[in-house]
């Protein structure tokens, strides 16, 4: 490991300890993830708590996830909404949901939370033509690959003050790379020019370090 990195989850630790210490709930979520073989690719627990008081701030009633994997980010976002709240989180692994589903229900959240299988470009369709009431929040922390697509619903499944955040944004500083032929690279610059072109959209990015490596968010307001 090198020095830097040790540094960052010395400073990861430490902020989680002081600001976001786990409990029983969000420490069996992740053993069970991990005992299912799930990839480690979950939040930070900083960056959990970043989320919910995302939430908190909006005033959110209403969340989608695209991205569910087992639960952990879901946890941490269920928790910020009132009792009549509702969050829908969208998960393209039956396997996956199934864990999440447990981690949901253990957190006393199955009541506000409902997880979705299937390719979420399947999935968002579908909320629309219900006639779903606009979400608050929207957190993207799927496949990359189809970024900009996931913002573009985003943007269509919120209303003006609505808060989009699109996860994993710097890909180790590759995003950069105009030429690069990485899928995920050409994903996340397309959503990253799209928030920055979306007439309804105005949006930013920031870099991160952490136990997660080095990384990074974008936040975009829906303001039209």
């Amino acid at each position: 490991m090198s020095t830097a990195q040790q540094l960052w989850d010395d400073v990861d630790a430490y902020f989680t300890t002081l600001l976001a210490p786990a409990d029983e709930v969000l420490t069996a979520a992740l053993r069970d993830s991990e005992a299912a073989g799930l990839p480690p690719i979950n939040v930070a627990p900083n960056q959990g708590k970043l989320l919910q008081l995302l939430a908190l701030v909006q005033g959110a009633r209403r969340i989608l996830e695209i991205g569910t994997l087992g639960g952990y980010s879901t946890i941490w976002l269920g928790r910020a909404l009132p009792a009549n709240g509702r969050l829908i989180t969208l998960e393209y692994e039956a396997a996956h949901a199934e864990v999440a589903r447990r981690n949901l229900d253990r957190a006393g959240l199955s009541r506000i939370t409902e997880v979705r299988v299937g390719p979420a470009l399947e999935s968002l369709p579908k909320l629309a033509e219900e006639g779903q009431e606009p979400f608050d929040l929207v957190f993207i922390d799927a496949d990359k690959v189809n970024n900009p697509h996931y913002v573009e619903w985003a943007a269509q499944l919120t209303r003006p003050g609505s808060l989009i955040v699109l996860d994993n944004v710097v890909r180790g500083g590759r995003v950069t790379d105009a030429g690069s032929e990485d899928p995920s690279v050409r994903g996340t610059r397309a959503a990253l020019e799209l928030i920055a072109a979306h007439p309804r959209l105005t949006g930013t990015a920031v870099q991160t370090v952490g136990s997660k490596g080095y990384d990074g968010l974008a936040l975009a307001r829906v303001v039209g």
